[in-house]
């Protein structure tokens, strides 16, 4: 029996459609999986875009973050600053030495250079306390540090007279009057390279007084004098003049009964005077004081008194 599609010719063309429909089968099942593969990938890719965009965010939030925290460094101020004497400093004094905590909630620090100098944990337990206002304290040095554990209390101050105390945590703060207030019997001395004026006091009253000027030499003028000349004629006028100072000034000391001697005024000047004397002052200090000696020993009197205060 003859097979009509063989006949007709029709089996060959079932044969190649059954060939391609395969290869179609293949070539979908192909496409298929390389959709589903650009599908992957495009997830993938846009998972990835996420991820960048998310980390690119969280980045720029902590660039953010820094640039406030530097900001914010380099913006910390105290909460007020003030020069004080008198009654005033008097007041300041008996209120931080009337505060009371449990034990060891005072800290009483004395900072010389920077905060990084104090001993053992106490730069850790200040900066616990204050943060970054533990900067203002470096910026106050020297001074004497104050501050309570719960940050209540929180000044730096800088007194005439550097504090003998030795830095540590307690009930309370420890400031002696005498650092800060003009107490007992006592000598200040005001040199200047043309001025020199001593007193004697008690508590705070003058008691007696000396005082002189002499003739040394201002700037150079060109009126026949060389440089040189001029410049030696000068320091032989303040070697003069530093002579009679540390005279008067023995003569002073000797003749009183006092606790303590200050020595202020010109800075070279001072230390010269300083280091000529057999004298050792308890304190020395710069200060601006003009005028006659009487007036000028008064306003460097006043001015030696006084007490930088740092709220931090």
């Amino acid at each position: 029996m003859f097979d009509v599609d063989e006949l007709l010719g029709r089996a060959s063309l079932k044969d190649r459609i059954d060939e391609l429909e395969d290869e179609n089968e293949r070539l979908r099942a192909r496409y298929e999986a390389e959709s589903d593969r650009r599908a992957e990938a495009t997830t993938a890719r846009q998972e990835a875009e996420e991820r960048i965009n998310r980390l690119e965010d969280r980045i720029a939030q902590l660039e953010g973050e820094l640039e406030r925290v530097d900001d914010g460094d380099a913006d910390v101020e105290c909460r007020r600053h003030e020069t004080i004497r008198g009654a005033r400093l008097e007041e300041v004094v008996d209120r931080l030495t009337s505060f009371r905590t449990a034990e060891e909630g005072a800290l009483t620090a004395v900072v010389d250079d920077g905060v990084d100098d104090l001993k053992g944990d106490l730069e850790t337990d200040l900066d616990d306390v204050l943060g970054d206002r533990t900067a203002l304290v470096d910026d106050a040095a020297p001074c004497l540090c104050c501050v309570d554990d719960a940050g209540l209390v929180s000044v730096a101050l800088e007194p005439p007279i550097r504090p003998d105390h030795e830095s540590g945590w307690d009930d309370r703060f420890v400031l002696d009057r005498e650092w800060f207030l003009p107490t007992g019997r006592y000598v200040l001395a005001l040199v200047r390279a043309d001025l020199f004026a001593v007193g004697s006091y008690a508590d705070g009253d003058r008691l007696d007084y000396r005082g002189f000027e002499s003739d040394v030499k201002g700037n150079h003028s060109k009126g026949g004098f060389s440089q040189s000349r001029f410049e030696r004629i000068r320091d032989d006028q303040i070697d003069d003049h530093l002579e009679r100072a540390r005279e008067t000034l023995v003569e002073t000391v000797a003749e009183t009964d006092a606790d303590r001697l200050f020595l202020v005024g010109q800075r070279g000047v001072l230390d010269a005077l300083a280091a000529e004397t057999t004298l050792e002052p308890d304190a020395t200090a710069a200060v601006d004081a003009t005028g006659d000696p009487k007036s000028a020993i008064e306003d460097a009197h006043r001015s030696f008194w006084t007490t930088d205060l740092t709220v931090l």
